[in-house]
C-alpha cells in the first residue's frame, strides 16, 4: 500500500461546537477521511441534524449536549466520549460565543465580559485539560486544536473580551505544544477570518458591513464551515506528526490586504 498520510482510519476526533459552522465542517471532513467522531453542542435540534449528516459517512458518530463552560459537564462528556468511542486522538476546542453589540468598551459590563470568557477561554481550558490528561495517560500521542480568530492578532474595537479569549487561546496552545511534545501530543490554533456561520449571520447579512468587508477579501466570498475540513484532516493525520505550535490563518486572504 502506498503512502496514505491522510487516512484517519482507527482515529477518534472530538469537536466541541461541532453541530454547525466551522466545527461541523471539520467533523464531516474527518469522518469522510475515516475517523470516528464525537461532536458536542448546546442546541439539541442542531446536534440531532448534525448527527444524521455525519452518520451518512458510515463512521461511528457520537453527538452529545455539553456546555463547555461547565467544568463538570466537560468531565462527564469526555468520560462518555471515551466510554463509547474508546479513546480520543484529536480534540478540537471549537465551541465559542461572540460578543454582544456594544457602542464602546466603556459600556461593557462585568457580566458581559464573563459571559464570553466562560465559554471561549474557560471552556477551552476545561476541554484541553481533560483531553491532555487522557492523551498523556494513554501514551499514544494526539493533537489539541483550538479555534481562535483574526481578532487575536488584529484590532477588535468593542470586542475586547472576544479578542482577549482568542489571544489567550493562541498563547495556551503554544504553551501546551512545548509542555506535551515529549508525549507526542501536538497543539495548534486555527484563526478564521470572516466565515458565514450562525454566529456571524447578523454581520455578514448587513449590507453596509458586507460592502465594507467583502472588497478586502481577495477571494471575494465569505468563508464556509467546509473550508476548514482540510486543515482538520491534516492536523489529525500522521502527515503533521512533526508539526506543532502553529497558528493557521484561514481567511481568504483578508489579513493580507
Amino acid at each position: 500500500m502506498g503512502y496514505q498520510p491522510f487516512d484517519l482510519s482507527d482515529k477518534v476526533a472530538l469537536v466541541t461546537g461541532g453541530s454547525a459552522g466551522i466545527g461541523l465542517g471539520m467533523a464531516k471532513a474527518m469522518a469522510q477521511a475515516g475517523a470516528d467522531v464525537a461532536i458536542w453542542g448546546t442546541n439539541q435540534e442542531r446536534i440531532d441534524a448534525a448527527r444524521k449528516e455525519l452518520e451518512i459517512t458510515g463512521r461511528r458518530i457520537l453527538a452529545l449536549r455539553c456546555d463547555v463552560g461547565d467544568e463538570a459537564a466537560v468531565e462527564a462528556g469526555f468520560a462518555e466520549t471515551v466510554a463509547k468511542l474508546g479513546k480520543v486522538d484529536g480534540c478540537f476546542a471549537n465551541a465559542g460565543v461572540s460578543g454582544r453589540g456594544l457602542k464602546s468598551f466603556l459600556d461593557m459590563t462585568t457580566e458581559e465580559w464573563n459571559r464570553v470568557l466562560r465559554v471561549n477561554l474557560h471552556g477551552a481550558f476545561y476541554t484541553f485539560r481533560t483531553a491532555a490528561r487522557h492523551m498523556v495517560e494513554r501514551g499514544e500521542g494526539g493533537v489539541l486544536v483550538g479555534t481562535a480568530s483574526l481578532a487575536a492578532i488584529e484590532a477588535a474595537p468593542r470586542g475586547e473580551h472576544y479578542a482577549a479569549t482568542k489571544g489567550g487561546m493562541i498563547s495556551m496552545v503554544k504553551a501546551m505544544a512545548v509542555e506535551f511534545a515529549r508525549y507526542r501530543v501536538r497543539a495548534h490554533a486555527i484563526l478564521p477570518g470572516w466565515i458565514s456561520t450562525n454566529m456571524t449571520a447578523n454581520a455578514v447579512g448587513n449590507e453596509k458591513f458586507a460592502g465594507n468587508v467583502m472588497p478586502r477579501i481577495p477571494m471575494r466570498r465569505w468563508g464556509e464551515g467546509d473550508d476548514f475540513g482540510g486543515i482538520a484532516v491534516y492536523l489529525m493525520s500522521d502527515a503533521s506528526r512533526y508539526h506543532t505550535g502553529d497558528s493557521f490563518i484561514i481567511d481568504g486572504g483578508y489579513s493580507l490586504y
